[in-house]
């Protein structure tokens, strides 16, 4: 987890595919639309928001969060869909704070795990705006209210809430990526 543009996707994909870690992914579910470049079902299960609430009807909604953006409400959830087998796979997921504590508190904090990243402001904004302009739409006025929204939803008072003791400073791709990989392996 961590804010926008800190580098999460880089650092996802490069710990998915390293053997020595041999972990899974969870594919979340999103309400929002598709993006340049992305692939339903590998970043996540695009869908629309009856499916999303019949899931909820099912109980099978793990947990969800709902993003008031400039083009309406956009819902981000994990699914209890089957595809999580704990007694035999390590996983690896992308999400929020948010996120996090609902995961830990319905499988165990025992076997979950936060990775929280941290970069540069300036940093974020400079990867979101050249992300931005590489789609074929760009949406700036989202970028702009998502990069301001995490301000609050990272604030030093959630994070200690959450009780994340331990943050990954992403200033050096590889760094970040080896010290992530140790603490997976030694926790």
């Amino acid at each position: 987890m961590g804010k926008s543009s800190s580098g999460k996707d880089t650092l996802y994909k490069r710990l998915l595919s390293d053997q020595d870690l041999k972990l899974q992914t969870i594919t979340m579910y999103t309400t929002r639309p598709i993006r340049s470049g992305e692939t339903e079902g590998e970043e996540y299960h695009f869908v629309d928001e009856k499916t999303m609430h019949s899931l909820e009807e099912q109980g099978k909604v793990i947990e969800r969060r709902t993003y008031h953006t400039v083009h309406g409400d956009w819902h981000y959830f994990t699914v209890d869909d089957a595809s999580i087998n704990l007694t035999e796979r390590d996983y690896l997921v992308i999400g929020t704070l948010e996120s996090y504590v609902k995961i830990r508190d319905y499988y165990g904090a025992e076997i979950v795990c936060p990775l929280l990243i941290e970069t540069d402001d300036g940093d974020r904004l400079q990867r979101a705006l050249n992300r931005e302009r590489a789609q074929e739409h760009p949406k700036y006025s989202e970028m702009c209210r998502r990069f301001l929204a995490d301000e609050a939803d990272f604030a030093p008072e959630k994070k200690k809430a959450a009780g994340i003791s331990r943050e990954f400073r992403n200033d050096d791709l590889g760094r970040c990526f080896r010290e992530m990989k140790e603490y997976i392996l030694t926790t």
